[in-house]
């Protein structure tokens, strides 16, 4: 059973990813996007993604430390569907053998 308090996060960081989504499209509802904004505004997604999950790598394992490197080293290279694949199979392969 999931813990009260772990639902309330993840409810709380939903609510609050919908909402910026939401706030963005209604601010500039109105307002002609140069291209270059235009991808800006595509990346934010990636950008909230970022923000939940970059916590978990403030921490003193060295196999998150590890996988947030090749993640790193993935996204200057791959789109955002490939680094995602490789940074969660990184982090697996490397919690199962890094304590």
């Amino acid at each position: 059973m999931i813990h009260p308090l772990t639902l309330v996060a993840i409810l709380l960081m939903a609510a609050v990813t919908y909402s910026t989504r939401v706030i963005g499209y209604v601010g500039l509802r109105n307002r002609a996007l140069s291209p270059r904004a235009k991808v800006v505004m595509e990346a934010a997604p990636g950008c909230v993604l970022i923000s939940v999950i970059a916590p978990s790598f403030v921490a003193d394992r060295p196999a998150d430390l590890i996988a947030l490197a090749i993640t790193v080293a993935a996204a200057a290279r791959f789109s955002m569907l490939p680094t995602v694949l490789i940074g969660m199979v990184s982090a697996a392969l490397l919690r199962l053998f890094i304590p």
